[in-house]
């Protein structure tokens, strides 16, 4: 676990769990799309080679005693990028959540669109990932669906700064509270996965909320028109992963 920690906090500290180093262009379409990530270099061979590889279409569920997620989450998302891959917003330190002794930081959440994870074979028009932390490092994703209908106002307040160019980062003033785009019930399905973009390091917790969270149909249009293109990976094979709820 020692170098899958090691990975997670280059990541975290680069800002961004998307990237690795810059020489390694990746994408989601053509030569550079999902289905070629592990030719572009040996450090994504586990894109194809991995067996709990993150997203996938959450279905026949284990029934399981899953504890409440502690969350306490600050106002901290000081910034918002572009990194070309996905819209990306940054959070100074103090928002946590605490699940079965362990404490994680957020450092960081995200946007795809359409929502990469599936739920019983539903896609949504948006999906968020806020990427979190403990202190060895390991990974912990908090995922939320998005269906059209209300304004979110969090989300609002983002996209008033969001940046059209990619490598664009704005500041966040006042700071945007990710508690905004959670839903008001906490309730959860729990599998172990990865990242969903290279390299694609497994290890990585993933718990999907069970109930989605709304945004209206001109935010949505909004993000998609400066991503300029579709940032789902496609769903991967569960293989003999539990999926419990």
């Amino acid at each position: 676990m020692k170098k899958f920690a090691g990975l997670a906090a280059v990541l975290l500290l680069s800002g961004c769990a998307h990237t690795t180093k810059q020489a390694m262009h990746w994408g989601y379409s053509g030569n550079e799309g999902p289905e070629r990530w592990s030719e572009i270099s040996p450090e994504f061979a586990i894109c194809s080679s991995g067996k709990n590889q993150s997203p996938i279409d959450l279905a026949n569920f284990i029934k399981a005693d899953l504890k409440p997620l502690a969350i306490d989450y600050q106002a901290a998302g000081n910034e918002i990028l572009n990194n070309g891959h996905a819209i990306q917003i940054n959070s100074a330190p103090g928002s946590k959540f605490s699940l079965d002794g362990h404490t994680y930081e957020l450092k960081q959440y995200h946007f795809h669109a359409p929502s990469e994870n599936l739920i019983n074979g539903k896609s949504y028009p948006m999906e968020a990932h806020l990427v979190h932390a403990d202190n060895d490092g390991n990974l912990a994703v908090i995922a939320v669906m998005f269906e059209e209908g209300k304004e979110n106002q969090s989300i609002a307040q983002a996209w008033s700064k969001m940046p059209t160019q990619v490598g664009e980062k704005n500041a966040l003033t006042p700071s945007v509270a990710a508690e905004g785009i959670l839903p008001l019930k906490r309730r959860y399905y729990r599998f172990n996965g990865s990242l969903t973009t290279p390299p694609c390091s497994e290890g990585v917790l993933w718990l999907v909320m069970k109930d989605p969270v709304t945004v209206s149909k001109s935010q949505i249009e909004e993000f998609e028109h400066t991503m300029h293109h579709p940032n789902n990976r496609p769903v991967q094979a569960v293989n003999a992963r539990a999926v419990m709820r």
